[in-house]
């Protein structure tokens, strides 16, 4: 089998930089995305053979246009497909305006759904391929002051879950990755922060920005372990839909699923009986 090709969005640092060092370490392609022609020789210097930079923002299609002839002339093929270009715009819901939660979904949902589409016809040509979307563990819960980056994630989520059960028949895997707090930029230059003026959620979407903060530069994630996991899925005969990182992570997976299993059982009499009766559904028949 020919080397795989990879294409990564947003390689200019965090986990598209490091996923591009062990793709190229293990011998595979990596075509890596940054968001301006001056970052390309820094990438492409981790491994001239092997590693590939080009322009792309996910906002605008005639760049993926540009990408998708490149791969396909210089490659003929596509293997993995990592979205990972996104970021993170914070504060109330109520103080985050009408143009920020555009953009914020047009990066983080939009721009990923147009990086599928770029790949699926090479991998449905190929009969193979993974897919992995870079989503988070606020891709699974929601948490006060990142709620419009919550539901960003939450749309990925059901588009991978949707997409995989669209394409695993054809050998195209698909993969959300969730990962907790790691030492990225993810909360520091990369992120938006929307300051509230509204002393109601000084104790909710404030203090909760401010945790964030706080932690950034320190968190017990590593982006190098992370990279790792993610290529590894790649390897498995049938990887799984979702794939949690870091103990954190985990951790509030397994605090989620509790509540909403107490939070469903506690309110079933209340919404289970809304269906039609049986001796409704049969004077309907007749």
């Amino acid at each position: 089998m020919s080397k795989r090709v990879w294409l990564i969005t947003g390689c200019s640092t965090g986990f598209g930089r490091e996923l591009v060092k062990i793709v190229s370490e293990q011998g595979e392609i990596a075509i890596g995305t940054v968001r301006n022609e001056n970052q390309i020789k820094d990438l492409e210097a981790i491994n001239p053979d092997l590693v590939k930079g080009i322009v792309l923002d996910v906002q605008k299609q005639d760049t993926i246009d540009t990408a998708s002839a490149f791969i396909s002339k210089e490659f003929g093929r596509l293997d993995v497909l990592v979205n990972n270009a996104g970021y993170g715009t914070l504060g109330p819901i109520e103080e985050t305006s009408e143009e920020e939660v555009q953009r914020q979904f047009d990066v983080n949902v939009f721009g990923c759904v147009r990086m599928i589409k770029l790949a699926l016809p090479f991998m449905r040509k190929q009969r193979s391929g993974n897919i992995l979307n870079i989503t988070s563990i606020a891709g699974l819960n929601g948490f006060p002051g990142v709620g419009i980056y919550n539901g960003s994630k939450f749309a990925l989520e059901g588009i991978g879950e949707a997409l995989a059960a669209e394409t695993r028949h054809i050998g195209i895997n698909v993969t959300n990755i969730e990962p907790g707090p790691f030492r990225t930029d993810w909360a520091g230059r990369s992120a938006t922060f929307n300051e509230s003026s509204i002393p109601e959620y000084n104790e909710t979407a404030t203090k909760n920005m401010d945790s964030i903060r706080e932690v950034s530069g320190n968190q017990i994630g590593n982006p190098v372990r992370a990279a790792q996991a993610m290529y590894e899925v790649t390897t498995i005969e049938n990887p799984p839909v979702h794939l949690p990182l870091g103990g954190p992570a985990y951790k509030r997976v397994a605090i989620r699923l509790q509540e909403f299993k107490e939070e469903i059982d506690k309110f079933r009499e209340l919404g289970r009986p809304t269906d039609f009766t049986e001796e409704e559904l049969k004077a309907m028949e007749n």
